[in-house]
Parts: C-alpha cells; structure tokens; sequence
C-alpha cells in the first residue's frame, strides 16, 4: 500500500503531504470534470491529470469511474450495483423492480446519502452530476432497452425519474404522512403500472 501511494502520486507544489489530501484532490477534480464534461467523456486518466496522480491511485482509491462518481455525489454505492441487475430482469418487468430495488435502499443507512444530495441540490447546489448521469449512464443502461419507437429511450427514462423523484419528495424529503410509513411493497404495487407505462406504452408525439 505504501509503496503504491509513493511511486503512484506526484504533488503539487505547495500542497500538505498526506493520503486524506490526495483523496480529496481526486475527488475535487473527478466532481469538476464531470459536471464540465459529462460522465461518458471524462476518463479516469484525465481526473488523474488533474489531480496531479497516476491513474493507479485513483483505482486504488475508488475502482471505477461509476464509483468514483459515486463518492463524488456522496452516495455509498456504486449505482451499477442498482442498474446492472436490471438488464437481466425482462422489460415488461422493470416497472415493478425497480422501485422493489431502489425503496428498500433508499430507506437504509446507506440511502440517507442519496437523500442528502437530493436535498443539496434541491437548496441550490449544481444538478449537473445527477442530470448527466441520469442521461448518460440510466438512459444508456436502461434507455437502450425500451427504446421503441426509436428515440423514445431518453424520455421514456425522465418520465420514469420523474415519478421516482416524486416518491423521494414525499416519502424523505416532505415526510407525508401516512405515506412516509407505507410499506416497500404497497408503493411498487401501486406505481408499477404507471412505471411500466412510461417505459414501454405508448407516449404521446411518437409514433
């Protein structure tokens, strides 16, 4: 491991030796391309080169780019772990999986960093980290599969967060009762035909 760290990182002039400050700095970079470039044409390289460490170290630190990007927004999961199970499951079935996959997340110890971000954003911070990757990597994973008719993918997706983001606002954010209490079950019952519908029915304006 030390060994790693020393012949792997190249400091900046002027700036504190430590691991702490070096996980920062990749981090800091990795949030500012991403919101300037997008998801798909940041590369792990280019974070490094501007964190000013060889790109081992940024996979040491955080292994891929989805997680990196995770800890850039303050989440502590990789979303691939969420969306990569979903290209097994069949598209008339999505509806209904997806929100069994993400509430019982979103309602552990490990969703209240999710929660957390929603709020920064909600109170001003920059949406651009969410918004690219709910174009770039949820629409690419998940768009591509109910893309019928062809460009229908990307919109059908926003519909889709739309009502996922809405169930966020209620259930954590808002707090409605009784609906902050429903079980897990009883809200993917009950919005799984309008998810379903979104993804695969058919959407006013395409034919």
């Amino acid at each position: 491991m030390t060994t790693l760290t020393t012949n792997a990182e190249r400091k900046r002039p002027g700036r504190p030796r430590g691991t702490s400050d070096t996980r920062e700095r990749i981090l800091s970079s990795a949030r500012e391309l991403f919101a300037r470039n997008g998801i798909d044409k940041t590369s792990i390289r280019a974070i490094a080169a501007d964190a000013d460490v060889d790109p081992a170290l940024v996979h040491h630190y955080y292994g891929t780019k989805t997680e990196l990007f995770a800890a850039a927004i303050h989440i502590p999961i990789d979303p691939m772990q969420v969306i990569g199970p979903l290209q097994q499951i069949p598209v008339e079935e999505i509806g209904r999986t997806l929100p069994l996959l993400l509430l019982p997340l979103w309602d552990s110890e490990m969703g209240k960093g999710f929660i957390a971000t929603l709020r920064s954003i909600l109170a001003g911070s920059d949406p651009s980290l969410v918004r690219s990757f709910l174009q770039e990597v949820i629409t690419k994973e998940v768009g591509s599969r109910v893309d019928n008719p062809p460009g229908s993918g990307p919109l059908r997706v926003q519909f889709v967060a739309s009502q996922l983001v809405g169930v966020v606002m209620a259930r954590y954010i808002l707090e409605l009762d009784p609906f902050k209490s429903l079980a897990v079950e009883q809200i993917a019952e009950t919005i799984a035909p309008n998810l379903q519908h979104y993804l695969t029915g058919e959407l006013p304006g395409f034919a």
